[in-house]
């Protein structure tokens, strides 16, 4: 803690250091924001040395950590305890500040909800320079409520205390599958509901949806003692088993990170997934992070969009979003999404909170399904870039969802503020920025400065 305190003092300083007429960012070394931005005037400010987990207690099953810690390493200290964060984000460099400042979601979520519904504590550099310690019980209790899907516009969280559940060795997998939307989405609730399937508990609950005709229900259950174990960090990979095996095995750890060695399956944009480039490839390199440097480097370089008017190909949109809808909703969503954008897999996660948070406002007990997909879709003729995007946030809105905000959006400023929540959003802004050092959450995620 010691330590901290000195990382802490050193951050508030250089905060202080900045020219107020250069927002800070966030020097770090990983994102999984898909916002590209240029720089322009914005000053970095390091957060290297607030990465680390200060401690973990397991009588009072309770992690304090620093805000730019990831969970590969957050888990890797938790495991040996028994222990795990109630929630999980999919990829190991997600850091535990950006999963609560920016929402995060795994296949604990139907029961657990999003990451910072497991938080007790905040510590938090605010934007008028202040370091506060929020709770949902002090004086900062607006803070704390309104930090969830702030991207960094209220301040950056220092340190974090959350609340940890106990593991079992192994989980084992069944992937259920169904050949019709609506079917699939009445499972995912009956099992959400009962949290149980065929008499036993349930741990885990996600899917993917490979077509209008195949997709399956993915539901996970702890263990102690397993007959075998899968491997999915080398030749094999995990998305592609879901439609070979109907039952699997695998470590607690292998579970967490199962999607994280091919992006979910966002490797083969890079050939990862053909055989001979797989066993080139060392295994330290197949992982988010190296593919998330790839695109920043195309997307820097102009690589994949000289090579398609190269080869006279229609010009493409990255159609990289998560977005909710009401599990009732969910197939008339997968439908329209099937027709209008035809981009497969779709992942399908299901989440419920417990609570309703400002920025965020999901319906308090009522069970959504998240929907994720990444990829480029080609353009018709006579459209242009944000074509599927904008079709996407409007149908979402129509079928009473949300969409989260790490990648591009297309919002009118006045619809914004009534779909996230500017009445809650701005009297804390003004509270704990007033000077508006720091980018409010409008100009950060749709007009990307």
């Amino acid at each position: 803690m010691s330590t901290h305190r000195r990382a802490v003092e050193q951050i508030r300083q250089s905060y202080a250091e900045i020219p107020g007429g250069a927002p800070p960012r966030l020097a770090k070394a990983t994102s999984n924001l898909f916002r590209f931005r240029d720089p322009g005037r914005t000053a970095k400010l390091s957060a290297r040395d607030l990465d680390e987990v200060i401690s973990v207690d397991p009588v009072t099953m309770t992690a304090e950590v620093q805000g730019m810690t990831t969970y590969e390493h957050l888990v890797d200290a938790t495991l040996p305890h028994g222990l795990m964060p109630y929630v999980v984000p999919q990829l190991k460099t997600i850091t535990l500040g950006g999963a609560v400042t920016g929402l995060g979601i795994e296949s604990t979520s139907f029961r657990d909800g999003l990451p910072h519904e497991s938080v007790e504590e905040l510590e938090i550099l605010t934007g008028d320079g202040r370091v506060v310690v929020a709770r949902d019980d002090n004086e900062h209790r607006d803070l704390f409520r309104a930090f969830p899907n702030s991207y960094g516009t209220l301040g950056y969280a220092l340190r974090i205390k959350i609340r940890l559940r106990p593991v079992q060795p192994y989980v084992r997998l069944t992937h259920i599958p169904f050949t019709d939307s609506g079917k699939c989405m009445l499972a995912m609730q009956e099992i959400c509901e009962r949290m149980e399937h065929d008499g036993e508990r349930v741990d885990f609950v996600d899917g993917v949806f490979f077509g209008p005709q195949e997709m399956y229900v993915t539901v996970g259950r702890f263990a102690e003692r397993a007959p075998y174990v899968s491997d999915y960090t080398g030749m094999r990979i995990y998305y592609q088993s879901i439609r070979r095996r109907q039952r699997d095995w695998l470590t607690i750890r292998d579970y967490l990170w199962r999607w994280d060695t091919d992006w979910f399956w966002c490797s083969r944009a890079f050939g990862v997934q053909q055989p001979v480039v797989r066993s080139l490839m060392p295994r330290r390199w197949m992982r988010s992070d190296v593919y998330r440097r790839l695109v920043a480097l195309d997307r820097r370089f102009g690589v994949t969009a000289r090579f398609d008017r190269w080869a006279d190909r229609p010009v493409q949109e990255s159609v990289i979003q998560d977005v909710e809808t009401p599990v009732e909703r969910g197939a008339e969503f997968l439908e329209f999404f099937h027709d209008k954008v035809g981009m497969t897999p779709v992942w399908m996660c299901p989440l419920r909170s417990s609570s309703t948070w400002p920025l965020y406002p999901l319906e308090q007990g009522k069970l959504y399904v998240n929907f994720g997909f990444w990829g480029m879709v080609p353009l018709p003729r006579g459209q242009f870039d944000g074509y599927y995007n904008r079709l996407i946030e409007n149908t979402v809105h129509e079928l009473d969802g949300h969409k989260s905000l790490y990648s591009t959006s297309f919002y009118a400023r006045e619809q914004f503020w009534h779909l996230y929540n500017g009445d809650a959003y701005w009297p804390v802004k003004r509270e704990y920025d007033p000077d508006g050092r720091l980018l409010d959450l409008y100009d950060k995620c749709v007009r990307g400065r």
